[in-house]
């Protein structure tokens, strides 16, 4: 007779793979990692979007020999390492405050009749039910600030979506961050194993009893007790990762402790310093930053608000001023992360840069204007074609450039969120 382990592992690869030792998953006795550098997939997302006129490169003359706009200046040294890619969007997005929500995802918010909001799972969350398999954690997401500054970002306030549409959380600052990838647990391997257990009894009861309540039950109650059910099994594939990775250490930081209290600028560098350590460390191998505005400008001395900013359009001026600046900022940010990428050496001698398939941008172009998401991607792990300003055909869903990158970091999903087919113009 079959367990309920077994019942609910046949249900769903997601929860039943992590335990599948004789599948040759196996849990690491160190942090040292695999002997050849896996692919790493991760995802840099910002709210309020950029300013178009000096952000984009010319769109009439794509190809290698483009001219880098002053908005992307800053990333002069890598322009034969990155793409610029324009003519991307969600279809069905609407919502002009929203620069993360559904990024990564393609949903349309009114796909289930009679609710007002509906997601589904994030590219990200994708790639970590494979990639995600042999390491500590099978992704993790970072937020900007200490508060989560939810700057332009939207409902949710995180750019990772489980595969029932609910919010991935993720760790508010870099000590928050620094805590989880490498706080050492001096909790005695017995006390982990009984905490689990009663985790599981627990588990077990509120099964049963859901359970007790599903015969009889109206089709909208059975679609609701669907996704409880959900819910417990997100909750057992926790447990199921817990339990592998007992009585095995963290790995020791290979960066010092961030001070509290670092917003802005230098929060988004030690953000991208702990990727990098996250990366060495081989604790996770796809990652999102849902990275701070609010907090961006402040360290810059900018009194603009970040909405009002996205509008500067209508009144030029300092909010002009604003967007420029916080375009060469981030720019200038995102080259440092290059040069570390770059710089960090795998265990064979590659460097991270050549196993990471990267994607910077947002699902808001300026103001409330939804299409030609900006885009840039980087990195060498999903085989894409760098150093070119590229134009998507007309109407290409943003989702057919996740689809190539899940397909380039090894992750052979059919499709994804509003996705007709994969990206060949990013394609090397």
């Amino acid at each position: 007779m079959k367990t309920r382990r077994h019942i609910l592992q046949s249900s769903t690869a997601l929860i039943a793979l992590p335990m599948l030792e004789s599948l040759g998953f196996r849990r690491f006795a160190s942090a040292a990692g695999p002997a050849t550098p896996p692919k790493r997939l991760l995802f840099l997302g910002f709210g309020w979007g950029i300013t178009e006129d000096t952000w984009y490169p010319d769109i009439t003359k794509p190809g290698p020999d483009y001219e880098l706009p002053k908005g992307l200046q800053p990333l002069a040294r890598h322009k034969a390492d990155f793409s610029v890619v324009q003519g991307l969007w969600n279809k069905y997005s609407n919502e002009g405050h929203w620069g993360s929500t559904m990024w990564l995802t393609g949903a349309n918010r009114y796909a289930q009749p009679g609710q007002s909001f509906h997601n589904s799972i994030s590219a990200d969350q994708v790639a970590a039910a494979q990639l995600g398999l042999e390491t500590r954690f099978a992704s993790l997401q970072f937020n900007g600030s200490q508060s989560g500054d939810g700057s332009g970002h939207g409902p949710g306030l995180s750019m990772a979506w489980d595969v029932s549409g609910k919010p991935v959380g993720g760790l508010n600052g870099p000590v928050a961050a620094f805590h989880r990838l490498f706080a050492k647990d001096t909790t005695p391997i017995e006390q982990q194993q009984a905490q689990l257990a009663q985790k599981r009894s627990v588990l077990d009861a509120v099964l049963d009893n859901a359970r007790s309540l599903q015969r009889g039950l109206a089709k909208n109650d059975q679609a609701k007790l669907e996704e409880y059910f959900q819910g417990i099994r997100d909750i057992e594939t926790r447990l199921a990762k817990e339990e592998q990775w007992i009585g095995v250490p963290r790995p020791d930081a290979p960066i010092a402790e961030p001070k509290p209290g670092v917003d802005g600028r230098e929060e988004i560098k030690l953000i991208y310093d702990l990727m990098i350590a996250a990366m060495q460390t081989d604790s996770t191998r796809v990652m999102t930053f849902r990275q701070p505005v609010d907090t961006l400008l402040k360290a810059l001395s900018i009194t603009v608000h970040p909405h009002d900013m996205s509008h500067y359009h209508t009144t030029l001026g300092e909010k002009l001023d604003a967007s420029q600046r916080r375009d060469l900022t981030q720019s200038e940010l995102l080259a440092g992360f290059i040069d570390k990428l770059k710089a960090t050496k795998e265990p064979d001698g590659s460097s991270l840069f050549d196993h990471v398939a990267l994607a910077y941008g947002s699902n808001i172009r300026t103001g409330h204007e939804l299409s030609n998401c900006p885009t840039i991607l980087t990195g060498r792990g999903a085989g894409l074609k760098l150093g070119h300003s590229i134009v998507a055909p007309k109407d290409t869903p943003l989702c057919n450039a996740w689809l190539t990158m899940l397909h380039g970091v090894g992750v052979e999903a059919e499709r994804h969120g509003d996705s007709t087919g994969v990206l060949k113009e990013i394609i090397a």
